[in-house]
This record gives C-alpha cells, structure tokens and sequence, in this order.
C-alpha cells in the first residue's frame, strides 16, 4: 500500500493547465541575472499549497519543517523516519484513501511539474504501466494502474508548482479514480503549507522534513480533540514497497542549475 515504508535511511488540458500555471505564476517575484526584484510584490493565493509568505494565520498545523500540513479532522499523518529524526516520507490517510506527499526544489521562474510528469510517465512505461493524462484541480494530473504486493491499485499523481518549490501528491484508494472521493485529504492539500527556506539547492532536491517536536522519540501521538492523528515509525521497521509504486522526480540533469 502507499503507507508501505521502505527500508534504509496540449489540446483539452489547455485551459486547466494555464488556470494552475497563472494561479501560482503571480507569486514568483520578477527578476533578472541579478537576481529578484525585492521592489516587486507578489500576489497572494485563494487557497494552497501554499508558500509560508502568503500561508493565512490562525490554523492549527503540523510542522515537518519544509512542509505544515493543516490539523483536519478524520486525517491521520503517517510519517516514516531514520533514526536521526529525518523524515523520509510523509503519508495522509483517510478511511479508505491515502495521499503521499513530497516536495522539492525548484527554479525560480518556472515550474517543473510538466518535465517530472514525462518523467514519471517514462518510468511507469519501463515497467510495462500505461499511464494517462487526466484534468484536475491543479492542472494535468497523471493516472496509472500498477502492480503491488496486495494486488492491483490505481494511483493519481498531483503536482503543484510554487515559487522555488513543488509539491507531489500521489493518491491511493477510490480517490485515485474518483477526485470527488477526497474530501479531508484534499482540504490537507488546499491548506497545505511549504517553507522553502532561502538556501540555494540542486534543483529537484527534496526539501528537508523532520518529525514535529510533539512527536519527538515517541512511536505515535494521537489528537483526542478530533485533529491531526500522528504516527511516527522508524524506516527499518516497514517491509519494502515496490519499487515502480511511487517514482520519484530525477535529480536535474544540469549540476550547476540552483533553485
């Protein structure tokens, strides 16, 4: 399943995918060789992901470092971690549904959801898994079938491009077929919150993640108030998941590119 742990530290979609690109587009701070403009505002987002400068006050969320994930009720947090407290995945789930997220690096002017998409797409097909083009809330999504050891599961993947940043949602369960089947997961995603931090990284690098303070060594920590449930296990503990489940975005074939 998605909250498998493994072991060791064109055409009809245009209007969809412009509508996600301008969403996020206004929140890149114009710039040139120099650098960005400090004198140019950015525009703020009706709803998230979003970036820590537009995230609105007064939510309750769960800090993992580069990503806060809003307390919603009926929405379990799963994260797995090495034994240094360095969080290698992070998984929501609810009832049926699951929705592993990751976040990475990016360029400072433009998005890298479309290349990591064909990325993704390439190395479902080299394991003989067709998958497809579908419209979302955030723009083209990609849908898939793939083999795991429980059986057969469909699997949607979500990319939203911030400024510097993406993030990647992979669904599981009736959700992966059904976006309408979301519900609190895509309210964790709609309020999801990423802090980039200002160091420069190789682009495509996954941002770093580290278990909340509340949880700290403990193996769990539910929230009896009807909020975030959090469950907390070491890597070495989780049999392997296959290896074709989740492709991850390739590291960026120019070493030099910063984001």
């Amino acid at each position: 399943m998605i909250f498998s742990r493994s072991r060791g530290s064109g055409g009809r979609h245009h209007k969809v995918d412009d509508a996600r690109r301008a969403r996020h587009a206004g929140r890149r701070p114009a710039h040139d060789e120099f650098g960005s403009d400090a004198d140019e505002p950015s525009q703020s987002v009706a709803s998230g992901p979003y970036d820590v400068t537009d995230a609105p006050d007064g939510v309750e969320r769960l800090d993992l470092g580069s990503l806060q994930i809003p307390a919603i009720a009926g929405v379990e947090v799963r994260v797995q971690a090495d034994p240094e407290g360095q969080v290698q995945q992070v998984v929501l789930v609810a009832g049926e549904n699951a929705l592993q997220l990751g976040v990475f690096a990016a360029p400072r002017t433009e998005g890298i959801w479309d290349e990591v998409r064909e990325e993704i797409r390439q190395q479902l097909a080299g394991d003989g898994v067709t998958a497809e083009d579908v419209d979302g809330a955030y723009g083209i999504e990609l849908r898939a079938r793939i083999q795991t050891p429980e059986g057969v599961t469909d699997i949607r993947f979500v990319g939203v491009d911030g400024p510097r940043w993406m993030v990647r949602g992979v669904y599981q369960g009736p959700v992966a077929t059904d976006p309408d089947k979301a519900g609190p997961l895509a309210a964790c995603l709609e309020g999801l919150v990423v802090d980039r931090g200002g160091e420069a990284m190789p682009v495509r690098e996954p941002l770093p993640l580290r278990l909340p303070r509340e949880v700290g060594d403990e193996a769990g920590q539910t929230d009896d108030s009807g909020g975030v449930a959090v469950v907390a296990d070491e890597a070495q503990s989780a049999p392997a998941e296959p290896a074709d489940a989740h492709p991850q975005p390739k590291p960026s074939s120019r070493p030099r590119r910063r984001a």
